[in-house]
């Protein structure tokens, strides 16, 4: 048995699965009982998360006025960066790989990161149920994912994840949350929660999940759009991930960063957390039907074709996810791409043509997934941005007049596609959450 081995048993993944956050959700259970009857969690919940969007407007460590100031300002003891998490250099090269490669990156977000969240029923119930009580909408979760990951990823060498850093702002606020929607879920769905099967919600587990979701399950669908990153590269984005976990309250990244001899024993333990239910196929539709209202004009069924793409044949049972999410049927082509990529693996000469195509295809993808992110929320709820070096960069325009103009070609696009969307049995706006 290796060290990884023994650092990682099945049994440690049995008490991940059944163990909270301790600390924050005593800070947040004190302060519940504190309150006056007939004040619950939402209403303080809903505080939370307009205060961490003012704080990241404004720049600043989160605080604000009562009551999401007391809770902020309660959890000093969460605030720290961890003494390994300190190594600026580094820090910076995990967060190049997103600057390099960004728009592959949101491809691999929206077309795997999430349906892989989604296929785990109690976050599904979570996403699905929960969190659209604070937020209204299942969409704006997707865009404040994205914005997450903005946050973290996107803003290299600007000390995001320092205290007052959109980073930091966002790992504590996504601690508070997650403490939150415990406290909710044991308010409102206490009789009907299996906490013998799923533990309770958002535990430690799902948490150590989340975070390979947005590191090692990124690689991996980068490596099928034809972007491979260096061990070195693969090294400093998951050290990122790790202190932004560490803040996050992720057990796993308590004491030290996870490393790539981690990678392979933890992806084997969370295979197992795939199933299908009717919260992750309703996200999964939605989440398509969102990408696919910003695809351009031959091109609606992109994003469905890259979901089957990058789940392909993957390890550790991910290639049921598809099939579990009833994602619809790639469009035609993708059949014939599938077959030009495994005839490159028998003729190299193949190989570079079909990366360069599939690479194509995922920035087009990532490009409009981004496009979509920055309209949908352009009237200041949930908004979403991306700096301007890599708006710049991405060719992706944020004022008034780009999104406006982006709108009248989106309406065109849809009256366009309105007879092939009833003949589908769907609205032309597709499920709205």
């Amino acid at each position: 048995m290796t060290e990884q081995d023994e650092r990682w048993p099945e049994e440690r993944f049995r008490q991940l699965r059944q163990q909270a956050d301790p600390d924050i959700d005593k800070v947040v259970a004190d302060y519940l009982e504190a309150q006056p009857e007939g004040s619950g969690p939402l209403e303080l919940l809903k505080a939370v998360v307009a205060e961490l969007g003012q704080a990241k407007r404004e720049a600043r460590a989160p605080s604000g006025e009562p009551p999401a100031s007391e809770i902020f300002d309660a959890i000093d003891f969460a605030k720290d960066l961890p003494g390994w998490g300190d190594d600026a250099d580094l820090l910076a090269r995990g967060q190049a790989v997103f600057a390099d490669y960004g728009l592959y990156q949101s491809s691999a977000l929206f077309c795997k990161c999430l349906p892989m969240a989604y296929v785990e029923v109690s976050s599904a119930k979570v996403l699905a149920g929960v969190s659209n009580l604070a937020t209204h909408s299942l969409t704006r979760r997707v865009a404040e994912t994205g914005q997450m990951l903005i946050d973290v990823m996107g803003l290299r060498a600007t000390g995001s994840l320092r205290p007052g850093g959109p980073g930091h702002t966002t790992a504590i606020g996504l601690r508070i949350l997650h403490s939150f929607v415990r406290a909710v879920v044991d308010e409102r769905y206490a009789d009907h929660w299996d906490t013998a099967r799923y533990g309770p919600p958002v535990n430690q587990e799902l948490l150590l999940a989340t975070i390979f979701d947005f590191s090692v399950v990124t690689w991996e669908a980068l490596e099928r759009m034809g972007v491979v990153l260096t061990e070195e590269e693969r090294a400093a984005h998951l050290y990122t991930w790790s202190v932004f976990g560490h803040l996050m309250g992720v057990e796993a990244c308590r004491d030290r960063p996870l490393t790539l001899a981690d990678v392979e024993p933890v992806s084997e333990r969370l295979g197992r957390l795939y199933e299908s239910s009717e919260e992750g196929r309703r996200l999964m539709a939605t989440l398509l039907a969102e990408m696919e209202e910003f695809m351009p004009l031959g091109w609606r069924k992109l994003p469905r074709s890259l979901v089957h793409w990058v789940f392909r044949d993957a390890a550790h049972r991910a290639d049921q996810v598809p099939e579990l999410l009833q994602v619809p049927k790639p469009a035609w082509w993708f059949t014939a791409l599938y077959a030009a990529a495994r005839s490159a693996h028998r003729h190299s000469w193949l190989a570079g043509p079909v990366d360069a195509v599939a690479r194509r295809l995922t920035r087009k993808a990532g490009r409009h997934i981004v496009i979509a992110l920055i309209d949908r929320h352009s009237d200041g709820s949930a908004a979403f941005r991306i700096p301007e070096e890599l708006a710049r960069a991405w060719r992706i325009g944020q004022s008034r007049p780009a999104v406006a103009t982006r709108a009248v070609r989106r309406d065109v696009r849809g009256r366009l596609r309105a007879p092939v969307r009833a003949m589908e049995g769907r609205t032309p706006q597709g499920p709205r959450a």
